[in-house]
Order: C-alpha cells, then structure tokens, then sequence
C-alpha cells in the first residue's frame, strides 16, 4: 500500500491478539486496537509495554513463521481509536458486536470500510439498524468465519496461529460508498496472502448456508433426555453425535434451502444458487478427512478432523460433569443463528418445524423466549439479531441490503 494504511481492531481476544499482530507488521500502516472490555486496554498496554506482539504462525508441514507487530495504541476510547481510520475490524464474538457499533458510531465518516471478522447471521441487519444514517455511505464486509484457529499464549503479548483458511468467503456491501473497485484490497493487505476472500454475490448466500444450524441440534440430541443427574465424563460432541440430531440438522439445512427457493421465486434478482445442503458442504471441505460419506450422520462421526472434541462441560465439586448451557455453541448460535434464520424463514413465509423444534428446546435451555408456538413473537427477540428486532418486515425490507 503506498499511503498509510489506518487501521482498528476491535477487540482483546484470540482473533484480535492475530489481526492486530498480522496487521501492525504491514509497511506503512497505522494500526489501532480497541477494546471496550472492562480495563482490558489498559491491560494489555501495560503487559506489551514498548515490545512488540508476536505471532507464532503454524504451517501444515510443520514448520512456522514468527511475526511481529506493534499497534500504535490500545484504547478503550473510540474517539482517540477512530477517526482518521478508513478500516475498522470487529475481531470479535457476535454478543459483543453491539456494545463496538455503538462505540464507534459517533465517530465514523463516509468511505469506511467496517468488517465483521466473522459477521455471523444478523451482522448486516444490526449495523445498518445501529449505524442507520452513516451505513449506506459506508462499505460493510462480513466474512463467514475466522481466518484461522488461534491461541492466546501469554495475554497481549503472544499468541499462537494453530491454521490458517486458504479461502474465506465474505460478503460486501458497498452501498453508496466510494471505496474504490476494489474494496476488499486494504482489508487482504492487512490480512496477508491467505485466507484469500471469495465474495458471496449477497448477503443471503452465506447467511443461509451458515454452520449455526450444527451446535444446537447436537446439543438438543444429547441432552434434550437428560436426566439431569451428573455424568463421570463428558461426552464426545460429534463422534457421539446421535441419529436423531444428524437428522434434524439435516432437516433444518432443508428449511433453508426452502426458504433460498421461496425468496428467489418471489424476488428473481437475487441468485441464491449457492445455497446448498450442509452434507454437501461437508463433503467438499473435509473430503479427506471423512472415512464414511454415506450419511450426513456418519461423515460427522469419522471426521478426524473432529477428533477428541468433547461437549461443553461444568466439572462438580466431586469430579462429575453437567452440561455447560452458556457455553457458546447455544449462547451465540441461537440468538445469532438459530433465531436470524427462524425471522429470514418467516419473512419469506416458510414453515420451519424442524428448526422450531430445536429452537424451542434451546430457548428454555438458555432461559429465553424468541418462538412461542411457530411464530418469532417472543419477548427477547429484541435481544437477538433476527430481522424483525431491526424492523425489517418484508423481503423489500432487504434491499438496501442486497
């Protein structure tokens, strides 16, 4: 980049600790973190003090890369992290999306580009709502997941890459923004060669294809017969994957294909085609690592990629374990999964029983209310990012969008 680059990461976690390592290393860059977590900012400046953070980068033969990088400043106030940016980076979980749109808001001006690094369902709808009046003269991106796994290994002054994607796809919203042809360039630049960003032709494509329909109906097949007494070990989560969640996981990737089919024939315009059934995607992306492809059921169970990996988990005092109902995979899939489908679904005029099933189950898991009956009425939807909590009514609604 031959001007400076002026760069915000938002964020103090795993994912901020590598974009702002990755970042900060670039030439001719202006890197700040912000991180409105508790004193979080005043943490992490006083442990990196006048060194620079480094990134220990994993390869797949084995060998690895040390990068390092120092950010110009870590704030937790926006006003001194802001202005004079052209990119802002949301390198954090979708719960906390909100408390930085908010932050950020008084500050922000026309031609910047805000990415949600990963969006999850619901990102477009919540800045556009949020950032109501600057949003259309701003460029929003939103990548479908994280760039690579990670691992902090010494808070604000190390961290681990464990793998890096090769390709990520992303979504990007241009609106009325004069960010140039192409507007992901300082975003990749920042980013470094790989993953590469594949874009989705809108933001429906990935939305409807998201992973966010995985952890729920698992969680639902384990333990929606649950005794409620303590187990002596806990679970395997996929390799224990029982048939009746692989079904409704299934059934649920069907409900939005329908729903792909339904907003397609009443709006042409918008190709959806890429929407596809989450068997498929499995197939294509761990093709080497499944030993049985028959089933979407036993695909998950011979992953080796998932190898090990144990449900959620609160260990007793006397060594047993219950199952952890706030961990993420129910605390962030279905206020920003679960429950942005179920609205899109319904908009588009849907049915979806199979995700109101394990929607149903899920929201008394987690102490919350978005479906009474088959209908997204409930009184913590305004504490979800379903479409409706923003006011979007109809598919016309997502225009502005798209």
């Amino acid at each position: 980049m031959p001007e400076t680059l002026t760069a915000v990461i938002c964020g103090g976690g795993n994912a901020a600790h590598v974009m702002t390592g990755l970042a900060s290393s670039r030439e001719n860059v202006d890197i700040r973190v912000l991180d409105v977590f508790s004193d979080e900012a005043e943490r992490w400046t006083k442990t990196l003090g006048a060194d620079p953070l480094v990134l220990t980068v994993n390869h797949p033969d084995g060998s690895h890369d040390e990068v390092r990088g120092k950010p110009n400043i870590i704030t937790n106030d926006a006003s001194k992290a802001v202005p004079g940016a052209s990119v802002i980076i949301f390198a954090v979980p979708a719960f906390a999306h909100e408390s930085y749109f908010e932050a950020i808001k008084p500050y922000l001006k026309p031609n910047i580009t805000i990415v949600g690094m990963p969006g999850q369902p619901g990102f477009e709808f919540q800045c556009f709502s949020i950032l109501r009046d600057i949003a259309p003269e701003c460029c929003v991106v939103a990548f479908e997941g994280l760039p690579w796994a990670a691992r902090i290994s010494e808070f604000g002054r190390a961290v681990t890459v464990l793998s890096t994607k090769d390709f990520l796809g992303c979504v990007v919203i241009k609106g009325k923004s004069n960010v140039g042809p192409d507007p992901l360039k300082p975003v990749q630049y920042l980013l470094g060669p790989h993953p590469v960003a594949q874009i989705y032709q809108n933001f429906l494509e990935p939305t409807l294809n998201t992973k966010s329909i995985m952890h729920p109906p698992i969680m639902y097949g384990t333990w929606h017969e649950w005794d409620g007494q303590p187990l002596d070990s806990k679970p395997l989560f996929y390799q224990g994957l029982t048939a009746e969640a692989a079904d409704l996981m299934s059934g649920m990737s069907d409900e939005l294909i329908a729903t792909a089919k339904e907003i397609s024939r009443k709006k042409p315009d918008v190709n959806l085609d890429g929407v596809g059934h989450l068997f498929d995607w499995f197939k294509l992306v761990y093709k080497d690592e499944i030993k049985d492809k028959s089933s979407l059921l036993t695909a998950l169970r011979t992953n080796s990629a998932y190898n090990g990996l144990l449900h959620p988990m609160k260990e007793t005092a006397d060594g047993k374990f219950l199952p952890d109902f706030t961990y993420r995979y129910m605390t962030e899939d279905v206020p920003f999964g679960l429950v942005v489908l179920k609205g899109i679904s319904e908009i588009a005029g849907v049915a979806t029983p199979v995700t109101d099933k394990v929607l149903a189950w899920s929201q008394k898991m987690i102490g919350k209310e978005y479906i009474v009956g088959d209908k997204l009425c409930g009184k913590d939807v305004a504490t979800s990012r379903a479409p409706q909590r923003y006011g979007y009514k109809t598919l016309d609604d997502f225009d502005i969008l798209l």
